[in-house]
């Protein structure tokens, strides 16, 4: 059995979880938990075809960095923080600037700049959120009762007083902890330099935790993926969790110490009364090679549940054992309470990006259906490789995407796209989800980003829906001799990522090549719908509705709005009022989707794409949606911006 588990208290079974208040979202994913949703119903389903916009403001990111346009990536969720707190809007920019804007206006009302440095080492600047913390033990009107926590990317951790962004004097020095000093004193520490805090830090119950954003591709020993947790008061390390077993006394293979990754590289979830912090991990170093990491690598590619007070492991679930694959659990885990059966379960969802759904209670590690371990391909040309001959499967949900390929999938919009695509995959090895990666090429599918990413999902609580966006594009890994790579290629930092030259992959005897698998016309070679909104009954483990998600007409040559499913990032939101909230797709559009069927019903074209997560709030007793709309280095490079827009019904309406 390839859970491990260890029983609660019963007392707790009947705590539940802190969810946002009506007015606001002070936490990322609305809640502490992630869900994504609000109970707000000013805008419904009878009157959102009469959005509008109601302010926008600049950060002026882009503007004042003209010469890091390219490393620019706006992927911020706001949070509206309660009135105690100042009941600002809170937004912050790429480089890590914390605005505090008027919430009906849009208006500045201060600015915390962090001053990070901007080489750009790691590739792309992005600050996807802060996380908000009220002091029980401070009296009220004291400064920092009320705080902000920011991790920027040039890995330091920010205590800030809500009200005004003043820095906290007794958090760290001068406000700050120094988490670079950890990161360089923990083994092992390769590629440091292209390490950055991009994902919000968590609170709960005291204690502020930081995770990481790490280069696995360049080195097996690449930075330890370990989770650090700070007293919220003075900035004091209180524990530290490595994500990679490394004592055999926990009945598991230890992975070398030399062995680093498994960090986590998306938003964390917390269970306030429960004192659990739910934390999905990445793979080991280096992406695509494990030879010298035997065993399924515990606890890498898992959702963990910790004790938050000391970071000790509660229960465990590893959604993919071994990984080689690139499979990080890049979504963040969803707390919610699930109907199912006459019974109301305390429930953990994660998907991950094979785009599988996995369900837990998230007391006990329990699946809500059952799992699966199925016999799964072994036969690698790699020496000393040792692939899991299993690998987990749930029973229901069924996978979200298409789950494997064969030529016979080949698809394009000309015969001589079809042909080529065919012959393509004809060469490769080709099959399901756990192909061992070769040197004739490997085509997986879906591609590393999934499936699921870090967007994530949403849950609504009345209809138990999970809402999602997924991928599913082909894509291929091809292992190359080393001789067979450029070294002054090899020495730029985009070597041997998607769609560049060959790469060597790290210090393994391999260079590597990868990308999408496209047609001559640069289109999928599988046929569309590329992309997916997804709707899942989680009561029934069953799918309820799918749509094609993304039109095409940005990427194509002749500007055709075909909508056959675009490539996205940033996830959705969902309200009382039966919408579902969602931009992040390249074609700069907006949208408000019926969550019992999908229709759309809302669509607007901002002015760059919003590959982003939105969030909603009232204020002045008007409910706005806000939409962070930055373009994407990838898949938007043209759009590159740093707008926050703001929508609502008329003020005659409201």
């Amino acid at each position: 059995m390839h859970f491990w588990k260890k029983l609660l208290p019963a007392a707790l079974l009947c705590l539940a979880l802190p969810v946002a208040s009506g007015q606001g979202w002070p936490h990322y994913g609305g809640d502490e938990g992630g869900s994504r949703f609000s109970p707000l119903t000013q805008i419904n389903k009878d009157n959102v075809a009469g959005l509008e916009l109601a302010w926008q403001y600049r950060t002026g990111a882009v503007k004042d960095n003209p010469a890091l346009k390219k490393y620019i990536d706006f992927q911020n969720t706001p949070t509206l923080l309660p009135a105690a707190a100042g009941g600002h809007l809170v937004v912050c920019d790429p480089f890590g600037k914390v605005i505090a804007l008027d919430p009906a206006s849009g208006t500045p009302r201060w600015t915390m700049e962090p001053k990070i440095d901007k080489t750009p080492y790691a590739g792309r600047f992005k600050c996807r959120g802060v996380e908000y913390w009220a002091d029980d033990r401070a009296a009220p009107g004291t400064a920092c009762a009320h705080r902000l926590f920011l991790a920027t990317a040039d890995k330091r951790l920010i205590a800030m007083d809500a009200r005004d962004g003043r820095r906290c004097a007794g958090f760290g020095v001068n406000g700050e902890v120094n988490v670079d000093i950890l990161l360089k004193a923990t083994f092992p520490s390769d590629g440091v330099q292209l390490t950055q805090l991009a994902s919000p830090p968590t609170a709960i119950n005291g204690i502020v935790a930081v995770s990481s954003f790490a280069n696995k591709f360049k080195s097996s020993s690449s930075v330890n993926g370990a989770i650090r947790g700070f007293d919220a008061r003075t900035g004091a390390l209180k524990w530290t969790f490595d994500p990679l077993v490394r004592d055999a006394a926990t009945g598991f293979e230890p992975t070398p110490i030399e062995v680093g990754g498994g960090n986590t590289w998306v938003p964390m979830a917390a269970d306030s009364p429960r004192d659990l912090l739910f934390i999905p991990t990445a793979a080991p170093a280096p992406n695509y090679w494990g030879a010298h990491r035997p065993g399924d690598n515990r606890y890498a590619n898992s959702i963990v549940a910790l004790r938050a007070s000391t970071g000790q492991v509660v229960w465990h679930f590893q959604t993919l054992h071994h990984d080689v694959w690139d499979r990080d659990v890049g979504s963040p885990p969803i707390l919610v309470d699930i109907r199912k059966d006459g019974q109301t379960i305390p429930s953990v969802i994660q998907l991950v990006k094979t785009g599988m759904v996995f369900a837990f209670n998230r007391e006990t590690g329990e699946p809500l259906f059952p799992i699966e371990e199925r016999p799964v391909p072994t036969d690698t040309e790699v020496v000393g490789e040792k692939l899991s001959p299993t690998q987990p499967f749930p029973t229901k949900p069924p996978v979200l995407v298409r789950n494997s390929i064969t030529p016979d999938d080949a698809w394009g919009f000309t015969f001589l796209d079809k042909n080529a695509c065919k012959k393509k995959i004809e060469s490769m090895r080709h099959g399901g989800h756990y192909e061992p990666i070769s040197t004739r090429g490997t085509v997986m599918y879906p591609q590393i980003g999934g499936g699921a990413n870090w967007g994530g999902g949403a849950f609504d609580p009345a209809r138990n829906l999970l809402i999602t966006p997924v991928s599913q594009i082909p894509y291929y890994v091809q292992f190359l001799s080393r001789d067979q790579v450029d070294p002054e290629y090899a020495k730029r930092p985009e070597a041997g990522g998607p769609l560049q030259g060959p790469g060597y992959l790290g210090d393994t005897p391999y260079g590597v090549k990868q990308g999408p698998l496209m047609s001559p016309s640069f289109t999928p070679c599988t046929a569309p719908p590329w992309n997916l909104l997804v709707a899942v009954d989680m009561a029934k483990g069953e799918i309820k509705w799918k749509i094609p998600f993304g039109k095409l007409d940005k990427l194509m040559p002749v500007p055709i709005p075909l909508d056959l499913g675009a490539p996205s990032a940033g996830g959705p939101i969902i309200t009382a009022g039966g919408l579902i909230f969602i931009g992040a797709t390249p074609d700069n559009r907006l949208h408000a989707y019926d969550v019992e069927t999908g229709k759309i019903l809302w669509e607007e074209v901002a002015p760059t794409s919003a590959m982003s997560t939105p969030m909603t709030y009232e204020a002045n007793g008007r409910q706005f949606v806000v939409f962070a709309a930055g373009g994407h280095s990838w898949y938007d490079a043209k759009g590159i911006d740093d707008y926050v827009l703001a929508y609502a019904l008329p003020a005659a309406v409201k």
